[in-house]
Formats: C-alpha cells, structure tokens, sequence
C-alpha cells in the first residue's frame, strides 16, 4: 500500500517523520501557519541524516486545514504537535472531523490520543512514540541526532502498511500489542532529568551529579511506575531504549548503580540538546508540556488513590515559573531551594 500522507506541522518531528516518508518516495502534504509556508516554499526541507544532507526543494505545502484537504484524499495524518497546542488544534480540526483521515499521534503525553478520539472517533486514532533524537535547525530543518525508531499501535488496520512505510523510510518502526504500555513507557523516560534541569537551568549531568536532585529523580519514576501498576500496564522496551531496564534500575538498584544508568538513558535519549522542558522555558514561549508528563502521574494517581509528592512539586514549580509567579532567578543553580518543598513518601 502506498501511502498518502497529511503532516499537521513541519516541526522537528513532523519534518523528520513526513520528510523520511517523502525521501521514501511518500506523498506528503505538509500543513503548517502561512508565514512558516512562505519560508519553505523558499527553502524546502533539510535532513540530516547518518551525516548526510537530504534536500526536499518543493514540498507540499497548505496554510488551511480546508487547503490540505481539498489536495488528498489522504490514507492517514501525522500528529506530532506540542501537547499544549493539542486542544487548539482539535478545535480547527473539529468541522472537518468526518473528511479528515485516520491520524497517527506521536505525541508526547498519554492523554492525548483520547482527546483526539473524542473529536475524531474511536477507530481514528494511531498511538505512535518517537524515541530517535531530533534536532531542530529551524523551520524545516532537523538533524538526527541519534537513530533510536518508533513505535505503533499494532491493533489498527492500518497498522501493517505504516509499519512497512516507515522501515522503508529508515525510521526504525516497531508495533506494540498494547499502545497503553508504550505510552507509559516512553513518559518514563521524558520524565527523566526534564522538569528539574528546567526549574533549576542544570544540565542533565548537574542534576544526577547532585544526590539530593537524584532522589527526587528517583521518587518521580517510582511514582510513575506505581500509578501504572495501578492501572495494569506493564513497562516495555522501545526502539533504541531499555525502559525495563530503567524501571528495575529505578526501583532495585542502590542509588550508586542505578546513577550512571540514569545519566546513559538520558544522555543516548536526548543527544546533544538541552531537555524539551528546559528549551520551552529559558526561550520564553511561555508554554510547558509539564502538565502533560509530570502532572499526567499527578492527574491518574489521585484518581487512583497513589500519592505523587515528586511530580506535584515538580509540575507546580515549573508551572509557575512557566507563568511567571515565580522568578526564573528565584531558582536558578538553587537545588536546596527546590529540594526544601520536597516531602518523599517514604
């Protein structure tokens, strides 16, 4: 099956997801704000993949969800925004919910396939998870930083062609019997060193070098581990990434292992960037996907009876300097001042 493609964004993801696609010789239609068509109308999109420059001159290009349609049919949708744009999205999306195709979310989070089924339908909606390093240069222009793959939700009808189209893309791709799981999994791993090197401006390094910021690392994963016990879903491996591996460190190991397990899982995840939390903040965009990963744990373990004092507090923090209610100075280099708010359950 050959398949039609409509990316919803040309961001890192969607212009490393859709690009690979397109290089494989993939339709794909990219739709994104008009000042953003503008600039790749000039300037195409870049990959650089294996250390290689790959030129997409003259994508396709739509400024409208109404202009995107009018040029498919298309067999499925690329969905790989930032979480906090997710309800604005769904809102344009909404008038066209019965012309839109099936859409692949690639999102981070775990709520945000249910968002989307609710405007889209049950059958609709493609659980999916990126665990590759992607690099943005600019609009249009990503580097791979470390080729990990992808995982899918292995229960749609499309699900087979997708698998096929993205190995044939080079993208690594998987299926998973239990997309739940695979979600859960890859939040895990987001968790890591992402809301405190944001709260603090600390490198990944500088947080698991301090053992009182490691701890709180440590109780953050265990709270998530503990609300997905809690609701029956099993920790599994991804592409590239030992997420079991990670949870038995997190809740087996002595402190003095499981350290440098940490500090690999986060340096191969993330290549050479800063974690997303940290970039969203320190370049003022004034938006955090916190809510959507550490309070994502706070949000199902009160609903399942679970306390989460780690991601509670991390999530709050960084909302609030998100906000601005709180100083990014008045916590910048200051562990002890978070570490102060921090009561462990145990």
């Amino acid at each position: 099956m050959h398949l039609s493609l409509l990316s919803f964004g040309a961001g890192a993801i969607g212009t490393y997801i859709g690009g690979s696609l397109a290089l494989a010789g993939y339709r794909v239609v990219f739709l994104e704000r008009p000042e953003v068509v503008q600039t790749l109308r000039a300037s195409g999109l870049k990959l650089e993949i294996g250390g290689k420059l790959h030129t997409l001159p003259q994508p396709e290009l739509a400024s409208s969800l109404p202009e995107a349609l009018a040029a498919g049919p298309f067999d499925v949708a690329l969905f790989a925004l930032k979480s906090y744009d997710t309800a604005a999205a769904l809102e344009q999306m909404r008038p066209f919910a019965s012309q839109l195709p099936p859409v692949i979310c690639l999102q981070n989070g775990v709520d945000n396939e249910a968002a989307l089924k609710k405007v889209l339908g049950e059958d609709r909606v493609i659980a999916a998870t990126i665990t590759s390093a992607i690099g943005r240069l600019g609009p249009g222009s990503i580097v791979l930083e470390r080729l990990r793959g992808a995982g899918l939700d292995g229960n749609h009808p499309l699900s087979p062609a997708l698998l096929s189209a993205f190995n044939a893309a080079g993208l690594n791709a998987r299926l998973y019997a239990h997309a739940d799981e695979m979600k859960w999994s890859k939040l895990l791993t987001n968790l890591l060193a992402n809301a405190t090197s944001a709260i603090l401006d600390f490198t990944p390094a500088q947080v698991f070098a301090h053992n009182g910021l490691f701890r709180l690392e440590i109780a953050q994963l265990r709270e998530a581990l503990a609300v997905m016990r809690a609701l029956g879903y099993r920790v599994v491996d991804l592409p590239g990434t030992p997420v079991r591996a990670l949870a038995f460190g997190a809740q087996h190991l002595p402190l003095s292992l499981a350290r440098p397990l940490m500090a690999r899982a986060v340096g191969g995840g993330r290549g050479n960037k800063m974690p997303s939390f940290h970039i969203d903040l320190h370049t003022g965009r004034g938006r955090s996907e916190v809510a959507y990963l550490n309070g994502a744990v706070v949000k199902h373990g009160l609903s399942l009876g679970i306390p989460t004092p780690a991601n509670r507090l991390l999530t709050e923090t960084l909302q609030a300097l998100t906000d601005g209610s709180l100083s990014i100075e008045s916590f910048r280099h200051q562990p002890e001042r978070l570490l102060q708010n921090f009561v462990p359950t145990s």
